[in-house]
């Protein structure tokens, strides 16, 4: 891979990294922060109201996404990323500082809540612009392969945050990282954005974009629209990856300590582990989603998800080391097969001037509706049905709800990118000759 491509995948993926590294790093603390910024007399309704306000903050995310989508589309991939992964940055270092329910009361809660909606706010903007900028700048046979690329760099902070926590925990001990050492994660992730403004400052906007801006100012080619039809088959798509994602993720460490009993160093132990395989299966699937098609990689990890998703949970909850990684890992593994077609099918139906805009929209629906409220939903099924494999209903009524989906979905691995679904005659589709990115 050149340097130059290099730099533009690593500047796409960085907001996203950022971006995840704080939603897991919450995630993984929600025990700790149930304790701090609720009432300790009831636990349970403690826990419950940390991973609600989890959720709401994804419900920031669309109206964050509409507004960095618009002005990505119109100004520039790469300026409006450098807003988006400030803002995120400020927010997860601002968690960091908060006082406790014990020091302020009730404003506890509501400070945390407030750094969780302009989290997700700005969140909002930063995969869609990210992964708008990776697959407008790749070469067209390797579209899905850098997507998936960029996909690891969602899925990495588990893994980052795991041994960050272990690390201080071995460091400071037990007890003075549930009293303050907490903190320094998420101290840390803040830093991290400068990181991501430093990586994005030297990149340039995609020519693929710059053409299609100068048609658009010029007033010459086709008008483009974001269709419903689109905007609703993308967010039922992005919806599996949406729910599949957050639990291996961001539940699996709350599920395997509380159901599985496991210690809280082997239970992230064992997350680490099936998130490391996730890593190493996407490019994999990438590479074959390049050669067979998005549809097929869809359908197979849907099935996938379908099947096996009862009996990972039941080999989760089991209270074995090994189970429970087997368990999750065969999470792990669907979630790649899909997202390795899927994402990168849903960046490919939207036309250039409209990308970024119209995946904010889809992605940040589905992940409002689905990704957002998937720990609470599968806490309160845990808590309601009485049983260890109750996430995985969730699961398997919304992979089965994706293969209809998928039935009546393009196959967009041909598609030209300045088109989506809307295919327009033109010299540069007739010759192999003009400028680099154009014919992607």
């Amino acid at each position: 891979m050149q340097s130059a491509s290099r730099r533009s995948l690593a500047g796409g993926v960085i907001g996203t990294f950022v971006e995840w590294y704080d939603f897991v790093i919450y995630g993984l603390s929600a025990p700790v922060l149930a304790a701090h910024f609720f009432p300790k007399s009831v636990p349970t309704a403690a826990l419950l109201g940390t991973f609600a306000i989890y959720a709401i903050s994804y419900f920031a995310r669309p109206l964050g996404g509409f507004v960095f989508g618009l002005v990505g589309d119109r100004i520039g991939r790469v300026n409006t990323l450098s807003t988006t992964v400030l803002l995120m940055g400020a927010a997860t270092f601002a968690t960091g500082l908060l006082p406790y329910f014990e020091q302020v009361g009730i404003a506890a809660p509501a400070l945390l809540l407030a750094c969780r909606v302009l989290q997700g706010f700005s969140a909002g903007g930063e995969t869609s612009g990210g992964f708008t900028y990776v697959i407008e700048c790749a070469p067209k046979h390797r579209r899905a392969l850098w997507v998936s690329i960029g996909i690891c760099a969602a899925v990495l902070p588990a893994v980052l945050v795991s041994v960050t926590i272990l690390l201080v925990k071995e460091v400071i001990g037990p007890d003075d990282y549930f009293e303050w050492g907490w903190r320094l994660p998420f101290l840390c992730g803040g830093l991290l954005s400068l990181v991501g403004l430093w990586l994005r400052r030297s990149l340039e906007d995609s020519i693929e974009f710059a053409h299609a801006l100068s048609q658009r100012n010029q007033g010459s080619g086709p008008r483009h629209r974001i269709k419903f039809s689109t905007t609703l088959a993308s967010t039922i798509l992005i919806a599996v990856q949406a729910v599949s994602g957050p639990l291996l993720v961001s539940y699996m460490y709350s599920y395997l300590t509380q159901v599985g009993k496991l210690s809280s160093s082997t239970a992230m132990e064992t997350n680490m582990a099936a998130v490391l395989l996730l890593v190493l299966a996407l490019p994999c699937f990438g590479a074959i989603s390049d050669r067979v098609g998005r549809k097929p990689m869809m359908l197979a990890g849907a099935l996938w998800l379908l099947v096996t998703a009862y009996p990972a949970m039941r080999l989760v909850s089991s209270g074995t080391v090994w189970e429970a990684f087997a368990g999750q890992a065969l999470i792990a593994i669907g979630h790649a097969m899909f997202g390795a077609g899927g994402f990168v099918a849903v960046l490919e139906l939207l036309p250039t001037s409209v990308r970024y805009t119209g995946h904010a929209i889809a992605y940040n629906i589905a992940y409002a509706i689905f990704g957002g409220t998937a720990p609470l939903v599968f806490q309160t099924l845990v808590a309601t049905l009485g049983t260890p494999s109750a996430p995985s209903y969730y699961v398997i009524a919304i992979a089965a709800l994706a293969i209809v989906v998928i039935r009546f979905t393009p196959e967009t691995r041909h598609f030209h990118l300045r088109d989506g679904l809307d295919p327009a005659p033109r010299v540069d589709q007739l010759s192999n000759k003009g400028p680099m990115h154009v014919g992607r």
